[in-house]
Protein backbone atom coordinates (compact mmCIF):
# COMPACT_ATOMS: atom_id res chain seq x y z
CA UNK A 1 0.00 0.00 0.00
CA UNK A 2 1.58 3.37 -0.97
CA UNK A 3 2.60 5.63 1.91
CA UNK A 4 0.17 8.48 2.51
CA UNK A 5 1.80 11.87 2.12
CA UNK A 6 1.25 14.50 4.81
CA UNK A 7 1.14 17.61 2.65
CA UNK A 8 1.36 20.07 5.54
CA UNK A 9 4.39 18.24 6.89
CA UNK A 10 5.98 18.44 3.46
CA UNK A 11 5.31 22.17 3.21
CA UNK A 12 6.85 22.64 6.65
CA UNK A 13 9.90 20.65 5.61
CA UNK A 14 10.39 22.90 2.60
CA UNK A 15 9.80 26.06 4.65
CA UNK A 16 12.41 24.93 7.17
CA UNK A 17 14.86 24.39 4.33
CA UNK A 18 14.17 27.91 3.07
CA UNK A 19 14.87 29.35 6.51
CA UNK A 20 18.11 27.40 6.88
CA UNK A 21 19.60 28.28 3.50
CA UNK A 22 18.38 31.89 3.61
CA UNK A 23 19.85 32.30 7.08
CA UNK A 24 23.26 31.37 5.66
CA UNK A 25 23.14 33.09 2.27
CA UNK A 26 20.55 35.84 2.60
CA UNK A 27 16.97 35.80 1.38
CA UNK A 28 17.75 37.68 -1.84
CA UNK A 29 20.23 34.98 -2.95
CA UNK A 30 17.97 31.96 -2.45
CA UNK A 31 16.31 30.17 -5.35
CA UNK A 32 13.83 27.31 -5.39
CA UNK A 33 16.58 24.94 -6.55
CA UNK A 34 18.64 25.87 -3.46
CA UNK A 35 15.68 25.15 -1.20
CA UNK A 36 15.05 21.80 -2.88
CA UNK A 37 18.67 20.78 -2.35
CA UNK A 38 18.55 21.84 1.31
CA UNK A 39 15.32 19.90 1.89
CA UNK A 40 16.61 16.84 0.02
CA UNK A 41 13.71 16.84 -2.43
CA UNK A 42 13.33 17.52 -6.13
CA UNK A 43 12.85 20.96 -7.61
CA UNK A 44 9.63 19.65 -9.17
CA UNK A 45 8.28 18.85 -5.69
CA UNK A 46 9.02 22.35 -4.41
CA UNK A 47 7.27 23.78 -7.49
CA UNK A 48 4.31 21.45 -6.88
CA UNK A 49 3.70 22.92 -3.41
CA UNK A 50 4.79 26.49 -4.20
CA UNK A 51 4.28 27.55 -7.79
CA UNK A 52 6.50 30.62 -7.52
CA UNK A 53 9.40 31.79 -5.39
CA UNK A 54 7.19 34.56 -4.01
CA UNK A 55 4.63 32.05 -2.71
CA UNK A 56 7.44 30.03 -1.13
CA UNK A 57 8.85 33.14 0.54
CA UNK A 58 5.44 34.17 1.85
CA UNK A 59 4.78 30.72 3.32
CA UNK A 60 8.27 30.71 4.80
CA UNK A 61 7.58 34.05 6.50
CA UNK A 62 4.37 32.69 8.03
CA UNK A 63 6.27 29.63 9.27
CA UNK A 64 8.99 31.87 10.71
CA UNK A 65 6.35 33.93 12.53
CA UNK A 66 4.81 30.75 14.00
CA UNK A 67 8.24 29.73 15.27
CA UNK A 68 8.70 33.16 16.85
CA UNK A 69 5.33 32.89 18.62
CA UNK A 70 6.30 29.49 20.03
CA UNK A 71 9.64 30.95 21.13
CA UNK A 72 7.91 33.74 23.08
CA UNK A 73 5.61 31.20 24.72
CA UNK A 74 8.55 29.02 25.76
CA UNK A 75 10.39 32.03 27.18
CA UNK A 76 7.37 33.06 29.22
CA UNK A 77 6.80 29.56 30.54
CA UNK A 78 10.44 29.21 31.57
CA UNK A 79 10.95 32.65 33.07
CA UNK A 80 7.60 33.86 34.36
CA UNK A 81 5.49 30.77 35.04
CA UNK A 82 1.93 30.01 33.94
CA UNK A 83 0.55 33.46 34.77
CA UNK A 84 3.07 36.13 33.71
CA UNK A 85 2.26 39.75 34.36
CA UNK A 86 2.24 42.50 31.74
CA UNK A 87 5.88 43.50 32.16
CA UNK A 88 7.19 39.94 31.94
CA UNK A 89 5.04 39.35 28.86
CA UNK A 90 6.31 42.47 27.09
CA UNK A 91 9.92 41.75 28.04
CA UNK A 92 9.66 38.20 26.74
CA UNK A 93 8.21 39.39 23.43
CA UNK A 94 10.90 42.03 22.92
CA UNK A 95 13.86 39.93 24.03
CA UNK A 96 12.77 37.00 21.88
CA UNK A 97 13.02 39.18 18.78
CA UNK A 98 16.54 40.41 19.55
CA UNK A 99 19.22 38.40 17.69
CA UNK A 100 20.93 36.97 20.76
CA UNK A 101 21.38 33.41 19.44
CA UNK A 102 21.31 31.62 16.09
CA UNK A 103 17.53 31.15 15.90
CA UNK A 104 16.68 34.72 16.83
CA UNK A 105 19.44 35.99 14.54
CA UNK A 106 17.88 34.10 11.63
CA UNK A 107 14.41 35.41 12.52
CA UNK A 108 15.55 39.04 12.61
CA UNK A 109 17.63 38.73 9.45
CA UNK A 110 14.92 37.09 7.35
CA UNK A 111 12.07 39.21 8.65
CA UNK A 112 14.02 42.37 7.87
CA UNK A 113 15.07 41.03 4.48
CA UNK A 114 11.50 40.14 3.54
CA UNK A 115 10.24 43.61 4.43
CA UNK A 116 12.91 45.22 2.24
CA UNK A 117 12.28 42.85 -0.67
CA UNK A 118 8.54 43.49 -0.51
CA UNK A 119 9.18 47.19 -1.20
CA UNK A 120 10.87 46.56 -4.54
CA UNK A 121 9.41 43.21 -5.63
CA UNK A 122 5.96 43.64 -7.18
CA UNK A 123 4.92 40.02 -6.64
CA UNK A 124 5.79 40.16 -2.95
CA UNK A 125 4.22 43.58 -2.53
CA UNK A 126 0.95 42.21 -3.95
CA UNK A 127 0.66 39.88 -0.95
CA UNK A 128 0.09 41.10 2.59
CA UNK A 129 3.39 41.27 4.46
CA UNK A 130 1.73 39.97 7.61
CA UNK A 131 -1.93 39.13 8.20
CA UNK A 132 -2.31 41.58 11.07
CA UNK A 133 0.46 44.20 10.95
CA UNK A 134 -0.74 45.94 14.11
CA UNK A 135 -1.04 42.79 16.25
CA UNK A 136 2.14 43.33 18.29
CA UNK A 137 1.45 47.04 18.73
CA UNK A 138 -2.10 46.37 19.89
CA UNK A 139 -0.96 43.61 22.25
CA UNK A 140 1.69 45.78 23.91
CA UNK A 141 -0.72 48.71 24.15
CA UNK A 142 -3.29 46.53 25.90
CA UNK A 143 -0.71 45.15 28.33
CA UNK A 144 0.52 48.63 29.27
CA UNK A 145 -3.04 49.91 29.68
CA UNK A 146 -3.85 46.92 31.89
CA UNK A 147 -0.80 47.60 34.04
CA UNK A 148 -1.79 51.27 34.33
CA UNK A 149 -5.27 50.32 35.48
CA UNK A 150 -3.74 48.03 38.12
CA UNK A 151 -1.39 50.74 39.35
CA UNK A 152 1.68 48.92 38.03
CA UNK A 153 2.68 51.35 35.29
CA UNK A 154 3.08 55.10 34.91
CA UNK A 155 -0.49 56.44 34.63
CA UNK A 156 0.70 59.47 32.66
CA UNK A 157 2.32 57.44 29.89
CA UNK A 158 0.59 57.15 26.52
CA UNK A 159 0.28 53.39 26.18
CA UNK A 160 0.21 53.24 22.38
CA UNK A 161 3.11 55.63 21.94
CA UNK A 162 5.16 53.58 24.40
CA UNK A 163 4.26 50.36 22.56
CA UNK A 164 5.28 51.82 19.21
CA UNK A 165 8.53 53.13 20.70
CA UNK A 166 9.43 49.78 22.27
CA UNK A 167 8.83 47.86 19.06
CA UNK A 168 10.74 50.35 16.91
CA UNK A 169 13.60 50.43 19.39
CA UNK A 170 13.85 46.65 19.47
CA UNK A 171 13.88 46.37 15.68
CA UNK A 172 16.58 49.01 15.33
CA UNK A 173 18.76 47.57 18.09
CA UNK A 174 18.34 44.12 16.58
CA UNK A 175 19.89 45.39 13.37
CA UNK A 176 22.69 47.07 15.32
CA UNK A 177 23.46 43.71 16.95
CA UNK A 178 23.56 41.99 13.55
CA UNK A 179 26.12 44.46 12.24
CA UNK A 180 28.14 44.31 15.50
CA UNK A 181 27.49 47.93 16.39
CA UNK A 182 26.44 46.88 19.88
CA UNK A 183 26.34 43.75 21.99
CA UNK A 184 23.15 41.90 22.91
CA UNK A 185 23.83 42.75 26.55
CA UNK A 186 23.89 46.50 25.89
CA UNK A 187 20.68 46.29 23.85
CA UNK A 188 18.94 44.35 26.61
CA UNK A 189 20.08 46.93 29.17
CA UNK A 190 18.55 49.73 27.07
CA UNK A 191 15.23 47.90 26.74
CA UNK A 192 15.07 47.21 30.45
CA UNK A 193 15.85 50.85 31.19
CA UNK A 194 12.78 51.90 29.21
CA UNK A 195 10.63 49.17 30.76
CA UNK A 196 11.71 50.40 34.21
CA UNK A 197 10.57 53.88 33.18
CA UNK A 198 7.15 52.67 32.00
CA UNK A 199 6.41 50.14 34.72
CA UNK A 200 6.64 52.48 37.65
CA UNK A 201 4.12 53.54 40.23
CA UNK A 202 4.74 56.23 42.83
CA UNK A 203 8.32 56.57 41.62
CA UNK A 204 9.17 52.89 42.10
CA UNK A 205 9.59 50.20 39.46
CA UNK A 206 7.08 47.38 39.66
CA UNK A 207 8.41 44.14 38.14
CA UNK A 208 5.95 41.25 37.93
CA UNK A 209 6.24 39.30 41.15
CA UNK A 210 9.92 40.19 41.28
CA UNK A 211 10.57 38.19 38.13
CA UNK A 212 12.53 39.27 35.09
CA UNK A 213 13.16 37.32 31.93
CA UNK A 214 16.75 36.41 31.09
CA UNK A 215 18.14 36.51 27.57
CA UNK A 216 20.25 33.45 28.33
CA UNK A 217 17.27 31.27 29.20
CA UNK A 218 15.51 31.38 25.88
CA UNK A 219 15.43 28.13 23.90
Amino acid sequence: MPKRVDHEERRTQIAEALIQVAGRRGLHAVGMRDVAAEAGVSLRLVQYYFETKEKLLFYGLQHLTDRFTARVGARLAAAAGPDPGPRATIEALLLASLPTDQESRTFHLLYSSYSILSVTDGALAAQPFIDNPDAAENALTGLIEGAQAAGRADPGADARTEAISLLAMTATMGTSILVAQRTPESAIAVLRHHLDRIFTAGGHTTPDAGQRTDANTCP
